[in-house]
C-alpha cells in the first residue's frame, strides 16, 4: 500500500475540497476558503505553499462577470508571434491574385465556387478564363463534381494557371488527396492559393473535418509534390479561453497563439507521376525542420 504523510494528505484534501466547494460558492470564495485551511491546516503548524495561493486566485479571477472577462481578453496582449503573408493575407489575396491573374489567356479554376456567403470571385478575373467548381450546383458554379476527383470532370490536356480556395479545405475529408488532384490539374509554373481556417467555429457540420496551420498546409502542397512554396502564414489573430463548461482547472484560462484565417500560395514546378505519400522524405514535406528538441 501506498503510503502518504499526514502533512501531504492534508494539503490533498483541502485541494480537492477547494474546487468541489469553492468552484459552486463563488460569492464566498475567501471564506470557503479560510474555513478550510483552518480545519484541515492549522496556521500554528502548517503552512499553505505558492500551488494553493495559486488556486486561490484562479477561483476568485472565475468569479468575475463574462463581461468582464471578456473585457480582459480584449485588452490583453497575447502571444501572436506567426507573420502574416505578405501578399495573400487574408484582407489582400483577392485585389493580389487578380491583379496577377487577370489577363487574357489566363484560366482560372475556383474551387468551392457556390455562392453561399454573398461572396462571388468571378469579377475578379473577368479579362482571364474563370471557371468555377463545387459540389453543388448553384450561383456561380460552372462544373459540379467532388474536388476529390477534380481530374475526372476536365479534358487530360486542360491545365490551368491559378487554382485557388477559400474556407474549403476544412470541409475536405482526404485534403492530401485533393492536393494531388490540383498537382495534375495546374500547368507548370501555375499556382495554387489556399486560404482556410486554424482557429474558428464549428461549422457545416458534420462535413467540418480538419483546421490547418499554415506549416500544414505546406504539409500538402510540398515539395514532393512538385510545389515551391512562394509565401504562407496566418491572418487575423484571436484571443481565446477557455469556456465555463471547460473542465474545473482549464475554466478562464487564456489561449494564445490562435488565428482565424492561414493561407499558403505556391508554384508548380514539375510534373509528379505515380506520386505515393509514403515514398516521400521527411525534408520533403517539413522543409528540413524538426520538431523542437527538448
Amino acid at each position: 500500500m501506498c503510503k502518504v504523510r499526514a502533512g501531504n494528505l492534508r494539503r490533498h484534501l483541502l485541494f480537492g475540497r477547494l474546487w468541489s466547494q469553492g468552484l459552486t460558492q463563488m460569492a464566498s470564495i475567501q471564506e470557503v476558503y479560510k474555513k478550510l485551511r483552518k480545519k484541515i491546516l492549522p496556521a500554528s503548524k502548517y503552512d499553505v505553499d505558492w500551488r494553493y495561493q495559486s488556486l486561490k486566485q484562479k477561483l476568485l479571477d472565475l468569479g468575475k462577470t463574462m463581461e468582464e472577462r471578456r473585457s480582459d481578453l480584449i485588452d490583453q496582449e497575447m502571444a501572436h508571434s506567426v507573420s502574416e503573408p505578405s501578399n495573400v493575407s487574408h484582407s489582400k489575396w483577392c485585389s493580389y491574385l487578380s491583379n496577377m491573374f487577370n489577363k487574357p489567356g489566363m484560366r482560372i479554376l475556383e474551387l468551392g465556387s457556390r455562392v453561399v456567403t454573398g461572396a462571388n470571385l468571378r469579377h475578379l478575373f473577368s479579362e482571364a478564363n474563370y471557371v468555377g467548381f463545387d459540389f453543388y450546383d448553384g450561383n456561380n458554379v460552372d462544373v459540379v463534381g467532388d474536388a476529390h476527383k477534380l481530374s475526372s470532370y476536365f479534358d487530360k490536356t486542360d491545365k490551368f494557371d491559378l487554382i485557388f480556395s477559400s474556407a474549403v479545405f476544412e470541409h475536405f475529408h482526404m485534403p492530401w488527396v485533393v492536393a494531388e488532384e490540383i498537382q495534375k490539374m495546374l500547368a507548370i509554373g501555375g499556382y495554387v492559393f489556399v486560404e482556410t481556417h486554424f482557429s474558428y467555429a464549428a461549422h457545416e457540420r458534420p462535413w467540418n473535418f480538419f483546421q490547418f496551420s499554415d506549416m500544414g498546409l505546406r504539409a500538402l502542397f510540398n515539395g514532393g509534390l512538385g510545389f515551391e512554396l512562394v509565401e504562407k502564414g496566418m491572418s487575423n489573430p484571436m484571443n481565446g479561453v477557455f469556456a465555463p463548461n471547460s473542465d474545473p482547472y482549464l475554466r478562464g484560462t487564456p489561449i494564445p497563439e490562435l488565428y482565424c484565417h492561414s493561407e499558403i500560395f505556391c508554384r508548380k514546378i514539375r510534373d509528379v507521376t505515380h506520386f505515393e505519400w509514403e515514398s516521400l522524405n521527411i525534408d520533403q514535406v517539413v522543409d528540413n525542420t524538426r520538431y523542437p528538441a527538448p
